[in-house]
């Protein structure tokens, strides 16, 4: 029997929509499961305390995560805009105490104070208002608290605005909407896979930064960074030229203790801009001399291959982040990522469309964009 299963609603009534998408749970591995993962969008979101007391009534869940959404996905289904119900419910194996399901609320002061202690045992799966929470800031002082507990997830997305934003977590009956900061749930990691497909694929020559700070690159491999961006240009192939025309990334490689780099080594950050009169290329990262980056260049083929190699060979769901810039906006066809990803993972696949997404590259967590980061439900 499986442990995982996924519902998906984009009814506009949203008791009716309720209906449907924990039915569809129930209908796969029943009710009173240990986990419910919830993501609304549209103009469910106004009926958000209705659509809880609900899956608390219907699916008995211990514990409810979530938070609202531009759009959602679930199945091979993604509902980018509109009114959209996505739920995911999870089942601890026998030997495991839902006890370590430990839910978590975060301010923006004082972060680590809101966590509980971690162990290489854990997981963190993180879901943040981008206007109130600073999540670089809590990664870097993970890092130095829990080295090696890799967080994934993603930042809501429903709301343009301070205070527009929804999150969740807790019991039923005690679940304690917030509109600001972060909530999340720390996992069993043995439970779990995460891979975090960015999208891009390196152009030209890996380089080391030989002269930069802050984010500014002024040397590569001895040379001004400008010449050296601008010389690998002229070399790339018309298809690839005009793909770095339309978007120029720069790879920082995240696994150095090999000779060479592919696709998923680096993290991806964009390149900003350029000044001709000192050689000077801006980049969205911090640079210390020593780092090895790579130029990227990133399309829907690209995305895709990377997608498909990272996808595991089997699981029994998987929990989506996916970029609101992917989807319709990146890809010929619809649902995409939703799709490939319910081929390996079936029915119990859900997720949501993100403002930006959390997942671990090599052994640094992050944050990024035009990423689908995926944890899978093994």
């Amino acid at each position: 029997m499986p442990s995982t299963a996924a519902g998906l609603s984009t009814h506009p009534d949203p008791a009716v929509a309720t209906g449907e998408a924990v039915g569809s749970v129930v209908e796969r591995i029943g009710a009173g499961v240990d986990l419910a993962v919830v993501f609304v969008s549209g103009s469910t979101i106004a009926a958000l305390d209705d659509v809880l007391d609900a899956v608390h009534q219907l699916l008995r869940p211990t514990i409810i995560i979530g938070c609202t959404a531009a759009g959602v996905l679930g199945g091979s289904e993604e509902v980018e805009s509109g009114a959209g119900l996505s739920i995911w419910g999870g089942r601890l194996p026998d030997a495991m105490d839902v006890a370590s399901l430990r839910p978590i609320e975060i301010n923006a002061t004082d972060m680590l104070l809101g966590l509980p202690s971690l162990s290489e045992d854990d997981a963190v799966l993180l879901l943040a208002d981008p206007f109130t929470f600073p999540v670089d800031q809590l990664l870097a002082e993970l890092e130095i608290a829990a080295p090696g507990v890799p967080v994934i997830g993603g930042l809501a997305s429903a709301g343009r605005a301070p205070e527009h934003n929804r999150l969740f977590v807790g019991a039923p009956g005690q679940l304690a909407i917030r509109t600001a900061g972060a909530v999340g749930l720390v996992l069993p990691a043995s439970l779990l896979q995460l891979t975090v497909s960015q999208g891009c694929r390196p152009i030209g020559e890996p380089w080391v930064v030989t002269k930069g700070a802050g984010n500014l690159i002024t040397e590569l491999a001895g040379k001004p960074a400008l010449e050296r961006l601008t010389s690998m240009i002229e070399e790339l192939s018309p298809e690839e030229r005009m793909l770095a025309s339309q978007g120029l990334h720069c790879g920082f490689v995240a696994r150095e203790t090999r000779d060479d780099f592919n696709t998923g080594d680096f993290l991806i950050r964009g390149v900003l801009g350029a000044d001709r009169s000192t050689g000077v290329v801006a980049v969205g990262a911090t640079v210390e001399v020593g780092d090895v980056v790579q130029f990227q260049v990133r399309d829907a083929a690209s995305a895709t291959a990377e997608l498909s190699r990272l996808l595991p060979d089997q699981a029994d769901g998987a929990i989506v982040f996916t970029c609101n810039g992917r989807g319709s906006h990146l890809f010929e066809v619809p649902s995409h990522d939703a799709a490939m990803i319910a081929e390996v993972a079936g029915g119990g696949v859900a997720g949501m469309f993100c403002a930006g997404e959390l997942g671990p590259v090599g052994a640094m967590n992050a944050m990024h964009g035009f990423t689908a980061s995926v944890l899978w439900w093994r």
